[in-house]
Formats: structure tokens, C-alpha cells, sequence
């Protein structure tokens, strides 16, 4: 198929996404559910994703930081409010709510007639039982209790059965996006006063949520599979339960062969096809590519370790590598490049620094050259002080072949203006080793999320995703500021400086921003998306 095919759906008015902090809930709007006399209620959904890592303890959205795990987990776990294309928030578990006047308490009012799998009822007490656990220090969570406010959160309360309020200890306007996500969705208390432990390995009987679906089979490494719960009647928008009664998720690592299960009819969907192999899908697919919110595919540049520690090292290392080239080569034209620590899609985007730092090998040399780099070794690897210019780059395993070609063409640029980079692929265990103590030079991933808070657990000292490992002030008080104003022009404000310090300062290097990529076959139908690009089944029917 042409690259022109390859349909790209950006979320409807995206910019708006965690802007819309609502002080009360707006009623749901019906739609979306579906034909309830169309399809086969018996038929099966096979979807292949790539969930690499998931037998990896990576089960839990409550404490894994990979995007699959939200992605496959959405169908056993309900939120308290539903994000719509607009940005909006609609009732879901919380009938309606409110947001205190110094937006410090945020009061839901629940849902009366949810159960969860195992028949025990969704009420106050399991709000607060699946909150409290997300940020007791024994649980580990470091995404989801940062999404929950971290050291500002306070405790939720139960006020009666079916009313719950969270309390922070000061203003956290990012609550309401959070709490729409898988990551702060709901297990049954009983499952966490019993099974706790066993979460992140996942399982029947463990995974045990309100959700359309519920999970009654699971080989790891092989497949999910999620059976209709036909009790479900209180899904986002009105929708009911599942118009079909199997999700058979199959975990296939190569994309290759997540391209032929689809191509071939044995598998109705995929999802994470690279846009080589998208644009070579036969036309009888349908193609869709939303692209990611948050923050880009990136390189962090470790300032506490190695060369980095310079800034015109940091500036000659952005401005030596040609983003653009290798970006359209390897991704065919479907992936853009990257100008900001934000992608395009996301809340408060800076559209002013695209253009500003463009590759330049002679400005990267003369960077070099100001840093006292001036001398070559016998591989033109350049010297100071009797040491190379070298930086170590670890990488998490497994490493697509996108990402291999994308890392050879960095080294190859770098090599041109006597940098060395050396890679490392690691396995989990590996990597983390080296992870935890900050022993390497530079790292590499995307992070996606529709508010620039997203920019806490990367920039912040305490951030813990702060592989930079940068610790300033300033800084520190900018994001701070971020999620205590519901102000959105006042958001913007800040997370603009927060780029604009970025371009300049180097802490991270953006290279694009990808897409979620899915392929499915015509027995699908009705089939949406979240703002991430993640499958949604509500409305599907099979035939």
C-alpha cells in the first residue's frame, strides 16, 4: 500500500486535552456502543501487539511504567472518569464530582450498581483501598503514584458508601486526566487484601477489575485472553457490555510477524506496526496511525556521570546528529521530527522551536572545540587530557529494528565529528543495575500523556524518571507551578519555558514523535481509540 494510505488520526482538538478541568462533572453523551443487532455475540477478537515485556512483572498498571501494560489492562480496569476526543471529562465510575475552590479536594460521587468480577461491589472503600495502595512506599509504584500526586497527596476519605473525596495538600490540577487512566484504575479490594503480591505477574483470579472484560486465561509470552463480562452496564458514553464475547490478545514480539497475522486473516487487528511495514499492508486493511502525546522519542543526556557534565558537549551532541534525514528515512515520511521536549499533539506545546536547532556540523565541531575537544586520536575520536570523547548508551531490550537503524545513524553522524558512542543492549535486569546508580552516559525512550505534567517525573530532582539527573532550582519551582494552577493560559506559560530552557540547556534530546500504528481486517467493525492511539472495544462488533 502507498505511503499516502497510511491514514494519520490526530485526537480531535488535542490541545485542549488537560486544559478542560472541569469544577463538575457534564453528563455523558450516548454513542459509540454500537448495534446491539449487528456482529456475532459469540465471535472471538484476536489482536497481536508487540508486549515484549509484560511476563517481565509488567502485568500492573498500578506499577509498571510500560504503555502495553495500560494498553492491554484497560479492558479489566474501569476509571473513575472518561477523557474524550475533546479533552472533556464524562462520568464513567463517578456519576459526578466536584473540585474544591482552591482545587485541593476532589469530591466523586459513585456509581451504586457496579460489581467487580468476582462479585464483590465497587463503592468508597475501593477507591480508597486501590489509591492507598498505589502510593504505600511497599508497592513500588513510581508512574501511577506520581499521576496520584506523590508526597501531595493526602488520603482519600470515605464520606459514605458511594462518596469518596481526595485531598492534596496543595493545588493538583492534573487529577482529573490522571484518574481517567488505566493506571489509576480500580482492582477488587478483595484481590488486594489477599493477592496483592501476585499483581504484577497477573492472571485469573489476580487480575480481577469492573471492566468489560474479564481475564480468564494467560500463558506469558504467548497470550491474554479476556472473556465478556455480561454484567457490564456502565461503561463510558452509555456502553454496555461487549458485542462479542472473546479478546484473545496474542504477545508477538516481531512486527513482522504481527504484519503477517494480519495480513493473513489470522489475527483481526495489530498494533505497533512500523511504517516500513505499514506501507506495505495489502489494501483490504485499514490503516490507522494516531500519534502519540507526551513526550518524544528522546535521549537523555546523563550531566552527573560523563562528558555530558558540559553543556557545548550536550549542544554539540543535538546539533551533530540529522535528525531530519534519518527520521524520514527510517520511519517513510509517518513519523515527524521532533523539536521540543513535548510532542505536537500535547497540551501546551511550543510550535515556536521548531526550526531552531537544526543539524549543523560545523557549529557542533566549534562546540567541541570551545570544550578544549581539540585533539584526535588514530580513529579520529577526538581528546582531552589523554581521555576519548566517548559516551555509553544503554538501551532496554528488546531493540526493534527501527530503533537499531535509528541508533546507527546517531553513532555514524556523531563519529563525523569525532564523537564516540558506544551502545549497549541491555536486559531488563541489566539495565536496571545501571539504571538505579545513573552509570551510564545517555538512555533512550518516549513517554506518552496529554498533560505537561509529564515533564515532573523527567526534569524534577526528585523526578523519577529524571535520567538526566538534572537538579535545578528554577526548575524545580516551574514544575511545581504547574500542577498548582488550573490556569491554562498560565499552564502554557510555564511548560513553553520549560521547552525553550530544554532547547538550550540540552538535558534531552527529542528525535520524534511516533505513532501508534493499527492494521485491522473488515470482520471489525466500530472500533475507536483513546487519546494515546490504544485499541477500544466498547463499540465492536464481529463478523
Amino acid at each position: 500500500m502507498p505511503t499516502s494510505l497510511v491514514r494519520r488520526i490526530l485526537p480531535v482538538t488535542a490541545l485542549v486535552a488537560a486544559s478542560a478541568l472541569l469544577l463538575s462533572a457534564c453528563a455523558g453523551t450516548s454513542g459509540g456502543s454500537g448495534d446491539t443487532s449487528a456482529g456475532d455475540m459469540n465471535g472471538e477478537v484476536v489482536w497481536a501487539i508487540e508486549g515484549a515485556n509484560l511476563a517481565a512483572g509488567h502485568m500492573d498498571p498500578q506499577t509498571s511504567q510500560l504503555d502495553v501494560s495500560g494498553m492491554v489492562q484497560r479492558a479489566v480496569l474501569d476509571s473513575l472518569v472518561y477523557q474524550e476526543a475533546d479533552g472533556s471529562f464524562s462520568p464513567w465510575l463517578a456519576e459526578d464530582w466536584q473540585v474544591s475552590d482552591d482545587s485541593t479536594t476532589y469530591t466523586f460521587e459513585l456509581r451504586d450498581d457496579v460489581t467487580f468480577h468476582d462479585g464483590e461491589p465497587f463503592d468508597a472503600a475501593a477507591v480508597k483501598a486501590n489509591f492507598d495502595r498505589i502510593v504505600d512506599p511497599e508497592t513500588a509504584s513510581a508512574q501511577a503514584s506520581s499521576m496520584l500526586g506523590a508526597d501531595f497527596y493526602e488520603g482519600t476519605t470515605v464520606k459514605d458508601d458511594y462518596t469518596v473525596e481526595v485531598k492534596f495538600s496543595q493545588p493538583y490540577s492534573p487529577f482529573l486526566q490522571a484518574a481517567s487512566t488505566a493506571l489509576l484504575g480500580f482492582y477488587s479490594p478483595k484481590v488486594l487484601a489477599e493477592s496483592a503480591d501476585q499483581l504484577k505477574a497477573g492472571g485469573p483470579g489476580v487480575t480481577v477489575g469492573t471492566g468489560p472484560f474479564e481475564l480468564t486465561q494467560y500463558t506469558p509470552d504467548q497470550e491474554i485472553v479476556y472473556t465478556r463480562n455480561p454484567d457490564y452496564a456502565w461503561g463510558p458514553d452509555g456502553a454496555g457490555a461487549a458485542k462479542f464475547e472473546t479478546l484473545r490478545i496474542e504477545i508477538l514480539p516481531e512486527a513482522s510477524v504481527r504484519a503477517g497475522v494480519v495480513s493473513s486473516g489470522e489475527a483481526d487487528l495489530a498494533s505497533n506496526i512500523p511504517p516500513n511495514l505499514a506501507v506495505d499492508l495489502p489494501d483490504t486493511l485499514t490503516v490507522d496511525s494516531v500519534e502519540y502525546p507526551g513526550l518524544p522519542y528522546s535521549l537523555y543526556l546523563n550531566e552527573k556521570y560523563g562528558v555530558f557534565a558540559d553543556e557545548k558537549v550536550r549542544q554539540a551532541f543535538a546539533r551533530g546528529i540529522d535528525i531530519d534525514a534519518a527520521v524520514e528515512e527510517i520511519y517513510f515520511g509517518q513519523f515527524p521530527r521532533a523539536w521540543s521536549i513535548l510532542g505536537s499533539t500535547t497540551p501546551g506545546y511550543d510550535a515556536s522551536l521548531e526550526g531552531t536547532w537544526p543539524f549543523d556540523q560545523d557549529a557542533a565541531n566549534s562546540l567541541l572545540d570551545e570544550a578544549g575537544w581539540t585533539d584526535r586520536d588514530s580513529d579520529g575520536i577526538r581528546m582531552k587530557d589523554g581521555k576519548r570523547l566517548s559516551a555509553r548508551w544503554i538501551a532496554w531490550t528488546p531493540v526493534p529494528d527501527d530503533k537499531a537503524a535509528l541508533g546507527n545513524a546517531i553513532q555514524s553522524d556523531l563519529a563525523q565529528i569525532g564523537f564516540e558512542v558506544k551502545r549497549e543492549v541491555l536486559e531488563p535486569g541489566a539495565y536496571n543495575e545501571q539504571y538505579g546508580p545513573k552509570t551510564f552516559d545517555l538512555t533512550d525512550w518516549g513517554f506518552s500523556g496529554v498533560d505537561g505534567d509529564l515533564l515532573r517525573s523527567h526534569l524534577h530532582t526528585d523526578g523519577f524518571q529524571n535520567a538526566s539527573q538534572v537538579s535545578d532550582p528554577e526548575i524545580d519551582e516551574l514544575l511545581e507551578q504547574g500542577i498548582a494552577t488550573s490556569d491554562v493560559d498560565a499552564r502554557a506559560d510555564i511548560y513553553a519555558q520549560l521547552q525553550q530552557w530544554n532547547a538550550e540547556y540540552t538535558a534531552i534530546v527529542p528525535l520524534y514523535s511516533p505513532s501508534l500504528i493499527t492494521a485491522y481486517n473488515d470482520t471489525v467493525d466500530g472500533l475507536q481509540y483513546d487519546l494515546y492511539g490504544r485499541p477500544l472495544f466498547y463499540g465492536v462488533t464481529v463478523g
